[in-house]
């Protein structure tokens, strides 16, 4: 039996972020995540925005954490090499009555120490032609950004793996493992009843097998919720998601330059109209609480919804211009702002609890968790050595996460050398994006592989354009099977059950 000091579970954003920072100390590590790839659930579809922290109540848990994840993202995306810009970001006003609302969001921002200035309709205009005409004036953040999520994820999980994380994907979580006092202290198996005085949790039960070790941490995201009521912990705590439409709009128009966001309403940040690191525009979301974990289907009415948002903002937007449509679910609970002079419907969870011993829980983690997610994994760090955890800096520790090359990017004389060296680069897969066999392979056999379609997608933006895969599916079958050694028909979208081909039709 292996014997762990720590088990994650969930790789999102925060659970990578957490995996990423812990990878720092002398410890025996393992990571479970229950998809095919990490960065599939929350994390996969959102607006990719890097807030700039006046949004969120003063005082919330919520606040604090976006305040300091957002001052770490310059030197996280140095370290581990992915895309991010700080554009500075816009709440616009329409007309106005949504004038005063700017006051307050600027009060917020002022409180947290966060740099927010209130300009003029004339301003805005001259800064996004596009704007309603009607615009009478917009908070301007300059610390505000847009970063690439799947990227991120990525980054911060393969620099983990690189630091001696262990990663087991397909393992899902199934309950813990007591001691055996506190196996007898348990009042019920019933999660809504709760277990015991001082309970100890020493390991996990996984589809996998059991896994043992001194410290679980809960980020299992949308399902936190489910994994903190099997340790008998916040059993009042319900996750309900919301889901989020959006349009995708092709690049090859660009619709606007900025970050836009409407004034906000008591349960969003509002349809916003953003640009994004890859060109497109991107509309959206909604909020549409709903009872499914995994219901990430579109539908029309919430696709109007959008539509009309967005209108209000940018109305010169055309749908000739949609080159896809998707929608993401956001973690969102009903926990109490915790130490708040004025309550606040939504906050982040972030604790040791006191009737459960080795522990760490993570939940209600709903945006701006990708903006606070680096700040997050500190606190954790902050809580174990609080409980008189040993945290000792490894010697050899890496924060560097090289990247590998986006032939898209290159200059035409570094793409030559490139192609000079290995032949792969100069097979173009991916038409609209310019994907290239080269790099699907090196994807592939990547510190954390890509194995299947969507793992490729969420690494290249391969298949992101406007013909969506039509194009480069079959031949990115054919090089995974190639490069796995595995038939074409065991080939899936996103894991098991998603295969691509049925049978053979010819010899």
């Amino acid at each position: 039996m292996q014997q762990y000091d720590i088990i994650i579970i969930g790789a999102g954003i925060v659970g990578s972020m957490v995996a990423r920072t812990l990878s720092r100390y002398d410890l025996d590590i393992l990571w479970i995540e229950k998809e095919s790839d990490i960065c599939t659930g929350a994390t996969a579809a959102n607006s990719a925005i890097v807030h700039g922290g006046y949004d969120a109540m003063p005082g919330s848990l919520k606040a604090k954490m976006n305040i300091a994840g957002n001052a770490m993202w310059d030197q996280l995306a140095a370290e581990l090499q992915f895309p991010f810009a700080r554009t500075g970001t816009y709440v616009v006003a329409i007309g106005a009555e949504e004038l005063a609302a700017l006051d307050e969001l600027k009060r917020r921002g002022d409180a947290g120490g966060v740099p927010t200035e209130i300009i003029s309709g004339a301003a805005m205009r001259e800064r996004e032609p596009s704007i309603n005409a009607e615009v009478s004036g917009a908070l301007y953040c300059p610390t505000g950004g847009i970063c690439d999520p799947w990227a991120a994820t990525i980054a911060a999980a393969e620099n983990a793996v690189m630091n001696g994380v262990e990663l087991r994907l397909n393992t899902a979580f199934e309950d813990f493992i007591w001691d055996s006092e506190s196996a007898n202290q348990r009042i019920s198996e019933s999660a809504n009843q709760g277990i015991g005085e001082t309970s100890k949790i020493v390991g996990v039960k996984t589809n996998q097998g059991d896994f043992y070790a001194r410290w679980i941490i809960n980020a299992a995201g949308l399902f936190a919720d489910e994994v903190m009521h099997k340790a008998g912990v916040r059993p009042e705590f319900h996750i309900t998601p919301r889901r989020g439409e959006y349009y995708v709009m092709d690049r090859i128009k660009v619709q606007i330059n900025n970050v836009l966001f409407p004034v906000p309403s008591k349960v969003s940040k509002g349809i916003l109209v953003t640009t994004t690191l890859h060109g497109n525009t991107l509309v959206g979301p909604n909020a549409k609480e709903i009872a499914d974990k995994t219901d990430v289907a579109v539908t029309a009415e919430g696709m109007r919804e959008i539509w009309d948002g967005a209108q209000k903002l940018v109305p010169g937007l055309s749908q000739r211009d949609v080159i896809a449509t998707f929608a993401g679910l956001r973690p969102g609970g009903n926990a109490p702002c915790i130490g708040c002079a004025t309550p606040y419907n939504k906050d982040f969870i972030i604790e040791i609890p006191e009737n459960v011993a080795g522990f760490v829980n993570l939940g209600g983690m709903e945006s701006p968790a990708l903006t606070a997610a680096p700040a997050i994994a500190e606190r954790v760090v902050a809580l174990l050595q609080g409980a008189g955890v040993d945290l000792r800096v490894k010697a050899d520790w890496n924060p560097i996460r090289p990247a590998r090359p986006v032939f898209r990017h290159l200059d035409r004389k570094a793409q030559a050398a490139l192609i000079a060296q290995d032949s792969r680069y100069g097979r173009v897969i991916c038409r609209c994006e310019t994907v290239t066999e080269g790099e699907i392979v090196a994807e592939i056999h990547a510190p954390i592989p890509a194995t299947t379609y969507d793992a490729i997608k969420r690494r290249t933006w391969l298949g992101t354009g406007r013909c969506l895969g039509g194009f480069d599916m079959p031949r990115v079958v054919d090089i995974l099977a190639r490069e796995l050694g595995v038939a074409p028909l065991s080939v899936s979208k996103k894991g098991e059950g998603s295969e691509f081909l049925h049978r053979r039709t010819k010899a």
